[in-house]
C-alpha cells in the first residue's frame, strides 16, 4: 500500500469521526457546536485565503466557533512566520480537541505562543488584542437577529481598521426552512438575514460559493474601514436599516 492511500485513508477516517462529532454535539446544543458537519477543504480554503493576499506579513487571526478544526488545520500551515492564532470556541468538548491539535501540530512545534484556545463565547471574549483577520465558523442562522448583530459588533470591534473578517452561509437554507420551518422560525430567519445584509451593504469585499462543499456555502469577505464610525453608532443604522 503505498503512502498516498493511507494518508487518504487516514484523512477520510478523519473526516467520517469528525462528522460524527458534530451531529452528536449538534444534538446537544446548537448554540455551542457551530454546525452540524465540519467544512470541507474548499469552504476552508476560501475562508482564510485573505492570509495570503500581498505583501502580507506577520498577522493576529481570530478564529471563531473553530469546532474540530476543520478550518484550522488549513489555517496554521498558511500563516507567515511570527504571526499569532487565537482560538476560541464555546463548546467545551471541541475546545479540548483543538487544545491538542495545537499542542501537537508540527507547524507550531516549539513555539506554543503563537496559538491559543480560548473556551468562551466570542461575544465574551477579550484577549486585549486587535485582529488583521478574524475567520469565523459561526452558524449564524442557528442564533436569533439579537445575537446575530452583538456577535458582528464584537467582530468589528475587534478587527484593526482595515481588518478583514469572513463568515459563511449555506445555500439554500432559506427555501428548506420556508418548507420546515414554524412561523416563528421563518420570522427569526428573515431577521437574522437583514442582520447580515447590513453588514454586507456597508462592509463587504467579496462573496464566493464553495460548491464542492457539502453542503455548498458561500463565503462573505467584508473589511472594517481604515476610518469608522463608533460600533454602537453603526449598530445603531444597521438596525434601522433592518426593519
Amino acid at each position: 500500500m503505498d503512502d498516498w492511500t493511507t494518508s487518504h485513508d487516514r484523512v477520510l477516517t478523519q473526516r467520517n469521526a469528525e462528522g460524527w462529532t458534530f451531529l452528536l454535539e449538534a444534538a446537544r446544543d446548537l448554540r455551542t457546536t457551530g454546525a452540524v458537519a465540519p467544512s470541507g477543504r474548499t469552504l476552508a480554503r476560501l475562508l482564510t485565503d485573505p492570509v495570503d493576499e500581498p505583501g502580507v506579513g506577520p498577522l493576529n487571526v481570530l478564529e471563531a466557533g473553530a469546532g474540530t478544526g476543520s478550518v484550522t488545520r488549513v489555517l496554521i500551515p498558511r500563516l507567515a512566520r511570527g504571526s499569532r492564532l487565537d482560538i476560541v470556541e464555546s463548546n467545551p468538548r471541541f475546545a479540548a480537541r483543538l487544545r491538542r491539535l495545537v499542542r501537537t501540530h508540527p507547524h507550531l512545534a516549539g513555539d506554543s505562543e503563537r496559538a491559543r484556545v480560548h473556551h468562551a463565547l466570542v461575544e465574551e471574549l477579550d484577549t486585549g488584542h486587535r485582529y488583521d483577520l478574524i475567520v469565523s465558523g459561526l452558524p449564524f442562522t442557528n442564533f436569533t437577529p439579537t445575537q446575530v448583530q452583538k456577535i458582528m459588533d464584537r467582530y468589528m470591534d475587534l478587527l484593526q481598521p482595515g481588518g478583514t473578517l469572513t463568515y459563511f452561509a449555506y445555500r439554500g437554507t432559506r427555501y428548506a426552512r420556508a418548507l420546515t420551518a414554524t412561523r416563528t422560525e421563518g420570522r427569526r430567519h428573515r431577521g437574522v438575514e437583514e442582520v447580515l445584509a447590513g453588514y454586507q451593504r456597508l462592509y463587504a469585499t467579496g462573496c464566493w460559493t464553495a460548491w464542492a462543499n457539502v453542503p455548498p456555502a458561500r463565503v462573505w469577505q467584508l473589511r472594517r474601514p481604515v476610518a469608522q464610525a463608533p460600533v454602537a453608532a453603526s449598530s445603531a443604522a444597521l438596525t434601522g436599516a433592518g426593519r
